[in-house]
């Protein structure tokens, strides 16, 4: 199968999660608009996610995988993803499945219009604490980037591969996707989606890194935006 579209998942001590994760993105399979594969990329684990993601690509034709070494983080295990898929367009998702893959669905529908589209997380099902930072973090966010996004943490989200590719990502910047497609002078926009509690699994950002790593990044991307070259190509031979 030819396939246009790859939902990249980060992984990293997710074991409880991943036979759930088998079967919901199974059944996004079956019901993606467009043909649609998974790969998995497995952020150096320490439990016995990688023997299970290896298992889950043996069983299913769609499902590929990558590993780290070791842990490189959310933002790498992303980047790494977006490097290694070939299709047109790239979709990402978080392995604790608190966004729906049915959902990817609805953001396809105007990912022919926009660059990038995202979900957002309007009903939040965290803690108040952790939606309480959130807030502030994407606050804090929006007041250094302008990018109009309200939640830009929101793991659901596609991007066309042409833009995704050309994204200088470094640590912390999954929080800045939007802001960075619109460096590259792309359009952006955000979708309200399903949002659920997480049921299994360990969360792996916690207060501190939720709001002192946003800040602080915040300032990277000025530094970013400020040295950023852009260029298009009007001729070639």
């Amino acid at each position: 199968m030819e396939y246009q579209f790859t939902i990249v998942v980060p992984i990293y001590n997710e074991e409880e999660n991943l036979e759930r994760l088998e079967q919901q993105l199974s059944t996004y399979l079956k019901i993606a608009v467009k043909p649609t594969c998974i790969l998995l990329v497995n952020d150096g684990s320490s439990d016995n996610s990688l023997s299970m993601i290896e298992k889950i690509c043996e069983r299913n034709e769609a499902f590929h995988f990558i590993s780290f070494e070791k842990n490189c983080g959310l933002s790498a295990a992303i980047k790494a993803g977006f490097d290694y898929a070939d299709t047109p367009l790239i979709g990402y998702i978080d392995s604790d499945l608190q966004t729906d893959p049915e959902d990817f669905n609805l953001l396809m529908k105007d990912i022919g219009e926009y660059d990038l589209v995202t979900g957002w997380r309007a009903d939040r099902k965290d803690s108040f604490v952790k939606n309480m930072s959130s807030l502030i973090a994407n606050g804090i966010r929006k007041s250094f980037t302008h990018d109009g996004m309200n939640d830009t943490g929101c793991p659901l989200k596609i991007i066309k591969a042409d833009y995704a590719k050309r994204i200088p990502m470094f640590k912390g910047l999954h929080r800045f996707l939007p802001a960075m497609i619109m460096l590259q002078n792309g359009t952006v926009k955000q979708v309200p989606v399903r949002h659920y509690p997480r049921i299994a699994g360990k969360a792996k950002f916690h207060l501190w890194n939720r709001l002192l790593g946003p800040l602080v990044d915040c300032f990277a991307y000025l530094w970013m935006k400020k040295k950023y070259i852009n260029y298009n190509v009007a001729k070639k031979a």
